[in-house]
């Protein structure tokens, strides 16, 4: 039996299924898209077993993403949680079959109180499609499981569908990188978009050295400040910058005269600069462009600290 076979079968025969999704779209897509968008409400979306896991998660992907959602569990629904969802809310059931009885059993409320509903199923002819305002199908020829037993191929087909409809009401919403971060504040992306540098940058015991600063005290300052940088100020106003790598090369090519140089020689005029009011994303594209790992941090064109890469969270 070969192992990677298996997996090499699984992945072709669910691409598949993903591929096959395309021929299926109707109208009913753009039209549960443009409800979605329209609501003044939330998306409340509810699936019983793997298809209330998949259901989850395309909850968690909208609710992130700018749409307004949850899942419901379509049992506790029925014991008295109905009362979460409104006559203003969009409701989402997943069946694959459409006949799932925890999720048929909402319907008559839906309808009652007057519910957009979207189905989404790979049986347009089933009971949960003809109660459904708009439905989605998400056929598949079979599932990669052997026995056609396990839910895999249907799943991953009913996610993508998911995915499909978040995206799709992202572009519409013109939903951009800070308003994600608006909502992943804990996440890297949030603290990039969200922090300033005076946030992370270091200010204390900052590396600063006069012009005419000799070689052997340039030395001691970077090794004091470990950020591997000196500044070279002058009359309160930053001169250059002199970094270890300034130092090697120095050595290395001005061997016999190295311990007579001073910051003036050594060196690197007009370094790269940022305000600490800038977000971490800024600092990380100037780095970027300017291929360099540390930025001295100014205000009103005073040195206040120093950020380096390692402080973005990259």
């Amino acid at each position: 039996m070969n192992i990677n076979q298996i997996a090499k079968d699984v992945f072709s025969i669910e691409s598949k299924a993903i591929l096959n999704l395309s021929n299926q779209l109707t109208v009913d897509f753009e039209k549960s898209v443009q409800t979605i968008l329209d609501s003044q409400g939330k998306l409340i979306i509810s699936g019983m077993g793997k298809s209330g896991i998949i259901g989850k998660k395309i909850a968690a992907t909208m609710a992130s993403t700018g749409t307004p959602s949850f899942f419901l569990h379509p049992a506790e629904a029925y014991h008295g949680d109905l009362g979460m969802i409104e006559k203003e809310d969009r409701v989402l059931l997943i069946s694959n079959s459409g006949e799932t009885d925890e999720v048929l059993k909402l319907i008559p409320f839906l309808k009652e109180q007057g519910n957009t509903i979207i189905a989404m199923s790979a049986n347009s002819n089933s009971t949960l499609a003809k109660n459904a305002t708009y439905h989605l199908n998400v056929k598949v020829e079979k599932e990669a499981c052997p026995l056609q037993l396990a839910p895999t191929s249907s799943t991953t087909a009913t996610l993508v569908m998911g995915d499909a409809l978040a995206i799709a009401l992202m572009n519409l919403r013109d939903f951009q990188e800070r308003d994600f971060a608006q909502f992943h504040p804990g996440g890297s992306l949030g603290r990039r978009l969200l922090t300033t540098v005076s946030d992370v940058m270091k200010k204390d015991n900052l590396p600063i050295v006069a012009i005419d600063s000799s070689i052997q005290n340039i030395i001691s300052t970077i090794s004091e400040a470990r950020l591997g940088l000196v500044v070279v100020i002058d009359n309160e106003t930053i001169q250059g910058i002199i970094t270890d790598g300034d130092i090697r090369r120095a050595m290395e090519e001005s061997q016999e005269r190295f311990f007579s140089l001073t910051a003036l020689k050594l060196m690197s005029k007009n370094p790269k600069m940022i305000e600490g009011k800038e977000k971490l994303t800024v600092a990380q594209e100037l780095m970027t462009k300017s291929k360099v790992n540390s930025l001295l941090v100014v205000e009103k064109n005073s040195f206040i600290g120093v950020v380096q890469i390692y402080d973005l969270g990259v």
